[in-house]
């Protein structure tokens, strides 16, 4: 009868341990499949526009100049104007009324440097 319940007792402890071993795994595995991300992005978001304005700097040249044309460059990139318009909501109709006004004015710039080309090769002939 002694032999018998050291049978049960061995027997006993041995599916509690498997059991507990059994919750040990199953936990670790529920922990490491709920990580939370983390709240920082290791890469630059990427956006719509995305725009490089580079400005190489000469040897000697003054810091002023270079910030000077690099400003010039900016605009003529055109995304800060485009930020612009993107900072509130701009339905179609407005959205179409702003590009045909750009397009005029375009034109007339246009329209004016071309006029002040042929002045100039008018006044060199």
């Amino acid at each position: 009868r002694c032999l018998l319940s050291l049978h049960i007792v061995s027997y006993l402890t041995m599916a509690r341990l498997l059991a507990v071993i059994t919750l040990l795994l199953l936990s670790i595995a529920y922990t490491g499949a709920f990580v939370t991300a983390p709240a920082f992005s290791r890469t630059s978001p990427v956006t719509a526009l995305n725009v490089k304005v580079e400005v190489v700097v000469g040897d000697g040249e003054p810091i002023d100049s270079a910030l000077s044309r690099f400003q010039r460059e900016v605009v003529k990139s055109g995304h800060l104007m485009e930020l612009r318009h993107r900072r509130f909501f701009e339905n179609k109709q407005q959205k179409l009324k702003r590009k045909r006004r750009e397009a005029g004015l375009r034109r007339r710039y246009e329209r004016l440097q071309r006029r002040k080309m042929s002045q100039r090769n008018a006044g060199i002939n």
